[in-house]
Formats: C-alpha cells, structure tokens, sequence
C-alpha cells in the first residue's frame, strides 16, 4: 500500500460535482436577504424620518425606495469581494457551494468580476437564457462568458481523509 505524497499540499479535484440550480437559488436567496436587510437598515437609520414623512403624506411610494442600479452596484460588490477572496459569497458557505474555473481550482479576478456582473444586473435573463442553452455545467451565460462553474464540495476541502487528531 503506498502513501499519499506529502510534497504536493494543493490538491486537485478529478472530479468535480456540479451545484444543482435549485442550491444555486437558495445560496442566491440567502445573499439577498442578508444584502438587502443590511441596505434597507442603512437606509431607514440614515433617511427613516423623510421616509416616513413621505409615506404618511402620500408623497412617496415605496418601489422609489431603492432604485435598481445602486442595490445592484452593492450586489456586484458583495459577489465580487468575496467570490474572488474565498470563492463563496454567504449564501454559498451556508450550502457548501464554491464558484471555481473549470478546472475546479480558484477563478481569476476577471472571471469572478464578469460572473457577478451577470447575478447583479441581469439575473434574470442570464439564468433564463442559461438553462435554455444549459449545458452539462450548469452555467448562467455570465459564467460561461467567465470561464467558471459553481461546485458543491466536502465539507472539509483540501484535507485529507486519512488525517487523525489526537490532543496531548
């Protein structure tokens, strides 16, 4: 029986398990809800009195509250800060998915940035016209245009299985 080597510590998946678009939607659904409790919280402690003012009187309908585009730059932020530092934003940690190359190793900076592109500004067409064309990666068009697919892994990554812990 050989032992593994020991002078190699990155490894490489040979096979990688492609996330289910209904774990996508979930990990998706969690970023969300944290994103948009931590604006709408900003927002009410910095603009609440206004705010308020302007519901009471009539003046102000709540669909005005956050326009597209400056939730969606927050959105594209938060994906793309933490996507290329680990790999997972929130929502994929909590469901054990990881967005990668498609070799399963860590995507490059360009990858993750036109990946969350994609997920902030034009979710809907990009899922609607990824699982049109979808192919056996599961992709968004905005992950193909990257070069990056979205993985489940282990839950514990990069360790090896044979390892035992003792404490003295």
């Amino acid at each position: 029986m050989s032992e593994p080597e020991t002078g190699n510590t990155e490894s490489h998946p040979t096979e990688l398990i492609i996330a289910r678009w209904s774990d996508r939607f979930y990990a998706w659904l969690i970023d969300y809800a944290i994103i948009f409790g931590v604006a709408f919280s900003v927002f009410l402690a910095f603009f609440s009195a206004a705010f308020f003012e302007k519901i009471i009187d009539g003046d102000y309908m709540y669909s005005h509250t956050f326009d597209y585009a400056p939730i969606s730059i927050v959105f594209f932020l938060y994906w793309l800060i933490l996507e290329s530092k680990k790999g997972q934003s929130i929502g994929k940690m909590a469901l054990r998915l990881k967005i990668t190359n498609l070799s399963g190793e860590a995507a490059d900076f360009k990858s993750i940035a036109i990946s969350s592109f994609g997920k902030a500004f034009l979710l809907p067409l990009d899922v609607i016209l990824g699982r049109i064309f979808t192919n056996q990666k599961r992709q968004r068009i905005f992950n193909r245009l990257g070069k990056t697919i979205v993985i489940k892994i282990d839950d514990v990554e990069n360790e090896s299985k044979n390892i035992t812990y003792k404490k003295d």
